[in-house]
């Protein structure tokens, strides 16, 4: 397990591995991609970032995941994996949210993007292009780094070795 401040200076606590922390994950966190690129959508206020959001009542985590992706930019995730948790400790409290990596296999036009402005496709170097202005904070803490490597990007072999096992589970 990884601590570490966040952007504004909360405790981060990063694993990655399921059931970390002693109370379960109620906010999902979704870094994926699209035919080469990574999917992020446009939130309103904060600016670019991975979708995510909300566990609502009676869903699974997987469930919320393919839901909020789906909402926050059209896309349809193929196969995803829970591949870590992390809990952010604030003076107003604390949550846990899980980290899942998928890849789209369908990107459709929403009427509607709720809170976001609808998909946004990156390219390879989004480890150095989320500092610039309009990337969201959360695109600039360490937990996005962290993840992207453990997933193995941008080395490719690492990324098609992580799939591969993805598709053999």
């Amino acid at each position: 397990m990884e601590t570490f401040q966040d952007y504004h200076g909360d405790t981060v606590r990063l694993a990655f591995e399921k059931n970390s922390f002693s109370k379960p994950a109620k906010h999902v966190l979704a870094i994926c991609r699209y035919k080469g690129q990574w999917l992020l959508t446009k939130h309103k206020q904060r600016g670019l970032e991975f979708p995510g959001g909300k566990v609502e009542a009676g869903e699974t985590l997987e469930e919320a995941v393919r839901r909020e992706v789906q909402e926050e930019t059209g896309a349809i995730l193929g196969e995803v994996q829970l591949i870590g948790e992390y809990e952010v400790e604030s003076k107003d409290g604390s949550f846990v949210k899980a980290i899942f990596y998928g890849e789209a296999k369908e990107l459709q036009n929403n009427a509607y993007y709720y809170e976001t402005e609808g998909p946004q496709l990156v390219g390879q170097d989004l480890l150095e292009k989320r500092f610039g202005e309009e990337f969201s904070f959360i695109m600039k803490d360490s937990v996005i780094e962290k993840s992207i490597r453990f997933i193995g990007f941008p080395t490719e072999d690492s990324h098609f070795n992580f799939v591969k096992g993805l598709a053999q589970k």
